[in-house]
C-alpha cells in the first residue's frame, strides 16, 4: 500500500485531530453555569 509506513501513521494522526476538531465544533460540550464569587479585600474595612 504505502512504501513508507511512517507517511501513513502521521497522515492517520493528522485526520484524527482534523476529525476531532471538527467533532468538538459540531457539538460542543456543554458548560454548567456556576455562580461567581468575589472576595473583597480587607483593606476596605480598615481603619485609614
Amino acid at each position: 500500500m504505502f512504501r513508507h509506513p511512517l507517511l501513513l501513521l502521521l497522515s492517520l494522526i493528522v485526520a484524527v485531530v482534523v476529525l476531532g476538531l471538527l467533532g468538538i465544533g459540531a457539538f460542543p460540550p456543554s458548560v454548567a453555569p456556576q455562580p461567581v464569587e468575589r472576595t473583597v479585600p480587607a483593606e476596605r474595612f480598615g481603619t485609614r
